[in-house]
């Protein structure tokens, strides 16, 4: 039994509008995620004496290296995940960033929420929220409104310009 017509027309232009609207969904979350890891990584450089106390009550090793180039991380990434510039690598750095903040930091809330104890479930672990969103990311890349999708274009279509190589001896 076919649909009505009318249900088929208003399904065919729901799916063009969401089609054309597909953008929005990168294009957030590289903004909200980029806009959070920009200020925390503001935030650690600003207090990094500590920021290295915070690292070494953790057992991290090496808290002074590990402390400057998490917050270096933090700081330069979310901008770059702003621009949407390198984002895939980006979002893979502050992905295994997460994975060790939920080691360390958040370890007893996460595998409390994940064991369903307690009061807090897993999208009150920030860490693991925000792992969520770089994986996705990573899997899905920056969006057609990121300078990613513009470097991209730009060698395609340089790609293009590039006149056949003849071949033969003359």
């Amino acid at each position: 039994m076919q649909p009505p017509a009318a249900v088929e027309r208003a399904t065919a232009l729901a799916l063009r509008v969401a089609a054309l609207m597909s953008f929005v969904a990168p294009l957030l979350t590289r903004l909200v995620i980029g806009q959070a890891y920009f200020f925390t990584g503001r935030g650690k450089l600003q207090n990094f004496e500590s920021t290295v106390g915070f690292f070494t009550e953790l057992g991290i090793p090496f808290p002074a290296a590990n402390a400057a180039f998490v917050s270096r991380l933090e700081y330069y990434g979310g901008m770059l995940l702003i621009a949407g510039l390198l984002t895939r690598l980006v979002a893979l750095g502050l992905a295994g960033s997460m994975v060790v903040a939920l080691m360390t930091a958040d370890k007893e809330t996460f595998v409390a929420a994940l064991l369903g104890r307690g009061e807090a479930g897993l999208t009150d672990v920030a860490a693991f929220v925000y792992l969520l969103f770089l994986v996705w990311l990573i899997l899905f890349g920056p969006g057609p409104v990121s300078l990613d999708a513009l470097v991209a274009r730009f060698f395609r279509r340089e790609g293009k310009e590039t006149p056949p190589v003849e071949k033969g001896g003359a």
